[in-house]
């Protein structure tokens, strides 16, 4: 029986460059596979129908073309339903295809997708579960969480730059706050900045702020930034963009399979999504998920 993949299509993505580039896509695509499905959705509720649809007709691989709001729901379907995910890179920050060695650009991805289902090479990896939500790159709390409650609000400019201003603005208003960060084999209480549980290494447009961080090992990787100032935090973000940081006196970084975070109302995002406020508790699921390894 031949491969029935199905392309998730968000046309919102990267300002409309999903868009632009399906069709080039599909053509591509459709050399490696029997059936094709292009799914075309403009919500959340749609594009999980129109999943649905496919795999109710034996889906096989699901590829998202879009950014890591798109990748975020590919995850929460294939996870859910033993589908292996391709992902194909045409949004603002893509951490999550980062994390997997995808190529940057998007027809170079698909290039090396289709390379990878016609030779049938497939990892799997772990995620993160937060009550019902799978995760895949990063679970965040407090300073950067609320970067990217703001970021998501903003309009302009596209990629990297976006997360940096977000940054910027966020930094005349925030305070640290009493946080309690249980693993389960150790308890830190303390005054924080932010912590950051990743799965994967990358948040907000390429920031490796947990830049140890392996989907394949069993175990988060968590980094957790005590009370600094804001001089300190603003010397500490150029080290952000290469993962110097985690060489600052104020920051810890611990490894364990579950964390549960208390002691405030901080906002919480995972992928960059919105997860309720604290507390809250996030284990990680070794082998959660198939992924096409792209070549």
């Amino acid at each position: 029986m031949g491969i029935h993949a199905a392309l998730a299509v968000h046309p919102a993505s990267g300002h409309g460059a999903a868009a632009r580039i399906a069709d080039t896509v599909a053509v591509r695509l459709r050399t490696a596979v029997d059936r094709l499905d292009v799914l075309v959705a403009n919500s959340v509720e749609e594009s999980r129908e129109l999943m649905r649809t496919s795999h109710d007709a034996g889906l096989d691989v699901l590829i998202v073309l879009g950014g890591d709001g798109a990748a975020h729901q590919g995850v929460q379907f294939c996870a859910n339903h033993d589908v292996a995910l391709g992902l194909v890179p045409a949004g603002t920050g893509n951490d999550f295809a980062r994390a997997l060695g995808v190529p940057g650009e998007a027809l170079p991805a698909v290039d090396a997708l289709v390379a990878a289902l016609k030779s049938g090479a497939r990892r799997r990896i772990d995620l993160g579960r937060a009550g019902d939500t799978w995760f895949a790159t990063v679970l965040c709390a407090g300073f950067d969480a609320s970067v990217n409650e703001r970021a998501n609000r903003m309009r302009w400019p596209s990629g990297p730059r976006r997360y940096d201003l977000a940054i910027l603005a966020e930094l005349a208003a925030f305070r640290s706050r009493p946080v309690v960060v249980d693993t389960g084999t150790g308890r830190l209480e303390l005054d924080a900045t932010l912590v950051a549980i990743g799965n994967t290494r990358f948040y907000g447009g390429g920031v490796p702020i947990c830049p140890t961080a392996d989907p394949e090992d069993g175990v988060f990787d968590v980094t957790v930034i005590g009370d600094v100032t804001r001089r300190s935090l603003i010397r500490m973000l150029p080290g952000l963009r290469t993962g110097n940081h985690v060489t600052h006196p104020a920051v810890r970084t611990l490894r364990a399979r579950s964390v549960t975070l208390t002691g405030n109302t901080w906002p919480a995002y995972a992928d960059g999504e919105p997860q309720g406020t604290l507390p809250v508790t996030v284990n990680c699921v070794p082998g959660a998920l198939t992924v096409l390894a792209a070549q």
